[in-house]
This record gives C-alpha cells, sequence and structure tokens, in this order.
C-alpha cells in the first residue's frame, strides 16, 4: 500500500497548485514527480551565465483579474508592479510619412494591440490624429473596436483602417507563430483582432499585474515546501505509471487516492490513436556587452524576420546588471516530437479536438484520474486561468471527502 494519499504528475502550475491545496487543505501526504530537474514548469526562471535573470521557456508575464487566484499566489511571492507593454517593429512601406516612432535603420514601431498613437506612427502625426478622431466619433461608447466592426462600417476609410491592421500587426505574425497560410487562418481569429480607441500602451488591461519580486522559480519552490509534499525531480512518472482496466498503479501497486496528471494526454496512453499537433518554440539567447537592447520588454516582429518577437528580460525583471543585458529571440514551428522538443501550444480545430476526445474518454474510465493543464486538457491557458482550473479542481476533490 502507497505511502501517499494522492499522486500530482508535474510541478508547472497545474501540479504545484494542487499539491499544496491537497496538502495543506485536505491533509493528504503527496508525491509530486517532475520530469525536468526544477520546478515551475514553462514559467521556470533562472540566472544565465551572465547574471542575467531569464526566463528559460519564454517570457511570461502574470496578469489577472481574478482576486482569489492573485491572493492565493501572493502568499508564496511578493510583487514587483510591472505593466507589460509591447510595440511592433516593421519597415516602413510609405517613405513619404513622417514618422512618429521611427528606428535609426528607417524601421518604425508603434504600440500593439494597435492603438490611437499607432495610427499617428503609422499614417503620419496629422492624418492618424484625424483618423483616430474619425474611430472615436464612429464608436463613442466602446473601448475598442474589432476587425469585422471596421470592415463593415460603410465608411471606406474605417474599412481601410481594418485592412492595415490586418496587414501589419495580424497576418504576417499568424502565418510565422502558427505556420499558416492567409487562407488557413480562421476568419473568426482574423475578425475578433481588435483596435483600441485610446493611448493606453498596456498590453494587458487585468486589475492584477506584475512579476513575482524574486522570480517565478522562487514562488514555486515555497508553494511546493511542505512536510507532506514530497518533489522528486528528474523523474518520468509514466515509466511508474500503469493504467489498465480502470485502475491505476504505481510502481507495480494500486494507487487508489486522486491522480492529477498535467502532462500529454496523449503521451499517457502511449499515442493509442495518433499524436496530437502541437506548435513548439525555439530560443535564440544573446548576451550583449550594454545596459540595454531595445526600449520595450517585448519587441514583436510582425511583417519580417523570422523571428516573431525579442524579449529582453531585464525590462521584465526590473533586474539592476550595468553593462550586460541578455535577449532572446523566439521562433515558432511545428512540433515533432523529437527528443528534447516542447510542446508549446496545441493546435485548436474540430479534427484535434476529436482526437483528443478519444484519449479524455479513455482518462474517464480511471474514475481518480485528473486531467489538468494545457497538455492534458488540451487547451491554451494563461496563469491565472490555470491557477484558477488547479483551485476548481481541488475544491471539488476536497468536498468528496
Amino acid at each position: 500500500m502507497s505511502r501517499y494519499d494522492a499522486l500530482v504528475i508535474g510541478a508547472g502550475y497545474a501540479g504545484a497548485v494542487a499539491a499544496r491545496r491537497l496538502a495543506e487543505d485536505g491533509g493528504k501526504k503527496v508525491l509530486v514527480l517532475e520530469r525536468r530537474p526544477h520546478v515551475g514548469g514553462n514559467a521556470y526562471d533562472c540566472p544565465d551565465k551572465a547574471g542575467v535573470l531569464i526566463h528559460q521557456y519564454g517570457p511570461h508575464i502574470f496578469h489577472t483579474n481574478d482576486r482569489r487566484v492573485f491572493d492565493y499566489l501572493s502568499r508564496f511571492t511578493g510583487w514587483r508592479r510591472y505593466q507589460h507593454r509591447v510595440i511592433a517593429n516593421l519597415p516602413r512601406d510609405n517613405p513619404e510619412v513622417i514618422p512618429v516612432g521611427k528606428t535609426t535603420d528607417g524601421r518604425f514601431f508603434f504600440p500593439v494591440p494597435f492603438n490611437l498613437d499607432s495610427m499617428k506612427a503609422a499614417f503620419g502625426e496629422k492624418e492618424g490624429a484625424r483618423l483616430g478622431q474619425k474611430l472615436l466619433d464612429a464608436y463613442p461608447a466602446q473601448s475598442q473596436v474589432t476587425i469585422l466592426e471596421l470592415r463593415q462600417n460603410p465608411d471606406p476609410e474605417i474599412a481601410a483602417i481594418a485592412d492595415y491592421v490586418y496587414g501589419h500587426v495580424f497576418v504576417h505574425y499568424t502565418m510565422k507563430q502558427w505556420g499558416q497560410t492567409p487562407e488557413e487562418i480562421d476568419p473568426a481569429t482574423t475578425a475578433r483582432v481588435p483596435v483600441r480607441l485610446s493611448t493606453d500602451p498596456r498590453y494587458f488591461q487585468d486589475a492584477y499585474q506584475g512579476m513575482p519580486l524574486e522570480g517565478y522559480t522562487p514562488m514555486f519552490q515555497r508553494m511546493l515546501d511542505h512536510p507532506d509534499i514530497t518533489v522528486e525531480l528528474g523523474r518520468d512518472a509514466l515509466e511508474r505509471l500503469e493504467l489498465a482496466d480502470g485502475a491505476v498503479k504505481l510502481d507495480g501497486e494500486p494507487f487508489t487516492g486522486p491522480v492529477i496528471y498535467t502532462g500529454q494526454a496523449d503521451e499517457l496512453f502511449s499515442f493509442r490513436f495518433g499524436p496530437l499537433p502541437y506548435r513548439t518554440l525555439d530560443f535564440g539567447f544573446e548576451t550583449l556587452e550594454r545596459d540595454c537592447f531595445q526600449t520595450h520588454g517585448t519587441v514583436n516582429y510582425t511583417v519580417d524576420e523570422p523571428y516573431t518577437r525579442i524579449t529582453e528580460f531585464k525590462h521584465l525583471t526590473g533586474q539592476i546588471l550595468p553593462g550586460i543585458t541578455t535577449i532572446m529571440k523566439e521562433y515558432s514551428r511545428a512540433y515533432t516530437g523529437a527528443e528534447g522538443e516542447i510542446p508549446y501550444y496545441a493546435i485548436i480545430n474540430p479534427e484535434n479536438n476529436a482526437l483528443y476526445g478519444k484519449y479524455k474518454a479513455l482518462a474517464e474510465q480511471y474514475p481518480n484520474l485528473h486531467l489538468l493543464g494545457r497538455l492534458a486538457e488540451y487547451k491554451y491557458y494563461n496563469m491565472d486561468a490555470i491557477t484558477a482550473k488547479a483551485l476548481e479542481l481541488t475544491d471539488r476533490l476536497l468536498e468528496k471527502e
């Protein structure tokens, strides 16, 4: 008989929050198995060789409107006040326009999402202000307007703004991110692309925004630091887990307590129905002998360049380290399942959802098995959303007792 009451597979947001709740509020002895040599999942951060605190698996900026989520995570970290701002950097396609935001190499930039200041950068100060006022007059009660709404406007100038945003902000960036042609991009997704009717440059509008004061990894370490939680790093749970005939075995022995699985659903069942498609990311880290490389933490390259964006971490973390900085270029491509690849984004469409449904049906044959998280549920979740999901799942598990 196992000496543990609950098993959690994965030490990212989903697993760490669930483990802490079960141990602290449920009085359970919890075993956490994590394949990687560290906690934190994709939110893991660490100093690089130059001493710059980097996000190893891409930039993570915390934001939420969920007070319960914010309060729960605040037990394990203080916060650095940080409002994320993103700009697009792209080649100027009309050199006759006097740009507001212009770089020394003839390129120009504007805030993303596209807003009234973006309008001036794209069309020049005077024309951009005129078009911006036209939008404000046309949509007086809205804080933002979608491409679809703009395209449906009978005023040809307003409809043309939608085409500009589509071509300069959305379509090329989306093609790089998802490996799709314009014809393959879901029209419903295109229609929802916003234009903000303000000069607010913040990427997120949530009530609570910030960065863990000492980094994400210390937050996870504190969350998992409980006498009834045992964390084993570098341990592949699938080598120790057996699922057969509706029963779960751990190390060859029946395990009847809750099992929370946060990994790939298809891998859990040995890809029985075939692999689920994902997008993966490659990161190019560069350490530079200068105070800073760019003006913002994230700069999107929405039209050209093979990478989607460049992140400079010191803007995010507030780290003071004179004369040295680290940037990261991000490249998106199809996930192949090769060793070392990480599945980052589920490719959501009816065909893939149907395939996932087969794996979900298999999982439902095991009453004590719970799929939780991006990979296990084949969905996209922000950090706050998956924290909320973990809290909700453990609420239900604790209520049953």
